[in-house]
């Protein structure tokens, strides 16, 4: 198990800061978490229900205010070199690497009428694996966005703003047609809860883990996926041809406007088989997000963990997002007793399992996980099991 509580992350931005861009000044240090998506996958940006969590990993960002307009970046984890651009020529690039994600941002509070007054030096330090589907990309615009909010001490941009904005950002100037869960949670996450969000309306309740006896393992496959190259995008596209199918006979906003039995009645109003399929995924694992809720609220783990496997199972035959690591890793969750449920977490085409499960099964599944998963493909996974931690802030520095 690897230690989640970032003291070293925050000693060596800090560190890497000075040496960087020198210790005069005031230097600020901002987080933002990751998340893990316990159910309602690809239902964000249909209109629909999610229930994700924050988690202890994140990334930190060690921020000084600059007295000229350019922007600097560095990243711990990434190149190492320095990036520098300037907040009047900020503009979409297709050929951006990890940068685009706060000059994202950036470019988005000038979109939105908050023009920065003069430019800053970031270096960023993250412990969230890269490309594990746990959100690292959110992570890393969520903490610039709050850093912004800080600096220039911006009242009105509350927390949900800062969601929407990062949304914007991801949206517009990094191409990639996300919903909203993954800025949401990273910036309103709560130690110990989960967040059932409606993407529709930005309605959200705070919901207590009532794990006693269980644990969240997650178990990182290895397999990096990125969603702006990969079937994401493509996958949206599916479901917005399904919606404008049904939408010629009913009169609904979003997939997620109807009941598996509506559904069901009127899904051959959609032309395309292949659209069927995402839209069947997208309905059902609505309906069996606010049945997980409903359960877990309930104390009922058992059924909760029954949703999960089935989430997991729609993810692969109907929508078409996993692959052959991530089904092996679900099975050996399904096959160990102990495990509740165990399914893919995040936009799918590799990344994490998450598992519910009992804590006095949890070292044999770690075990079993690791040397059959390692014995199958010659990667050895890494597992966490997730500590549930409070969403974007800052970070006071000890003198």
């Amino acid at each position: 198990m690897e230690e989640q509580d970032g003291m070293k992350e925050k000693k060596l931005v800090l560190e890497q800061f000075e040496e960087l861009y020198g210790g005069h000044g005031q230097i600020r240090l901002f987080f933002a978490p990751g998340r893990v998506n316990l159910i309602g996958e690809h239902t964000d940006y249909n209109g629909g229900h999610v229930f994700p969590c924050a988690l202890g990993y994140g990334t930190y960002a060690a921020v000084r205010e600059r007295q000229d307009r350019k922007v600097r970046l560095f990243s711990l984890n990434m190149p190492k070199e320095i990036i520098e651009c300037d907040l009047d020529h900020l503009m979409p690039e297709t050929d951006l690497g990890w940068e685009a994600y706060p000059q994202g941002v950036i470019w988005a509070y000038e979109k939105w009428g908050y023009s920065l007054p003069q430019g800053i030096d970031i270096a960023y330090a993250g412990n969230i694996p890269a490309g594990s589907g746990l959100s690292s990309s959110a992570a890393i615009e969520v903490v610039t966005a709050i850093a912004i909010k800080n600096l220039f001490n911006l009242e009105d941009v509350g927390l949900v703003k800062i969601a929407q904005l990062c949304q914007y950002a991801e949206n517009h100037y990094n191409g990639l047609s996300c919903g909203i869960m993954d800025q949401f949670t990273s910036a309103l996450g709560k130690k110990d809860t989960a967040i059932f969000l409606d993407t529709n309306t930005l309605d959200f309740d705070y919901v207590k883990l009532p794990l006693k006896d269980e644990k969240l393992v997650i178990v990182n496959s290895m397999v990096k996926h990125s969603l702006v190259s990969s079937a994401y995008n493509e996958r949206q596209s599916e479901c917005k041809r399904a919606l404008c199918d049904l939408q010629e006979i009913m009169g609904i906003n979003e997939l997620c406007d109807l009941s598996p039995k509506l559904f069901d009645t009127y899904q051959s109003a959609i032309k395309d088989d292949i659209c069927r399929k995402r839209a069947r995924h997208v309905v059902h694992e609505n309906a069996r997000t606010l049945k997980a809720v409903d359960a877990l609220v309930e104390g009922d783990l058992e059924t909760f963990g029954k949703l999960m496997n089935e989430s997991h199972v729609s993810m692969r035959d109907d929508y078409e997002v996993s692959c052959e690591e991530m089904d092996f890793l679900a099975r050996l969750g399904w096959e160990t007793p102990g495990v509740l449920g165990s399914r893919m977490t995040g936009g799918g085409f590799g990344g994490c399992t998450v598992s519910l499960v009992k804590e006095e099964a949890v070292e044999a599944f770690t075990q079993k996980v690791t040397g059959e998963y390692q014995k199958k493909f010659g990667i050895r996974p890494k597992v966490y099991v997730a500590e549930i931690g409070d969403g974007a802030r800052e970070i006071a520095i000890e003198s």
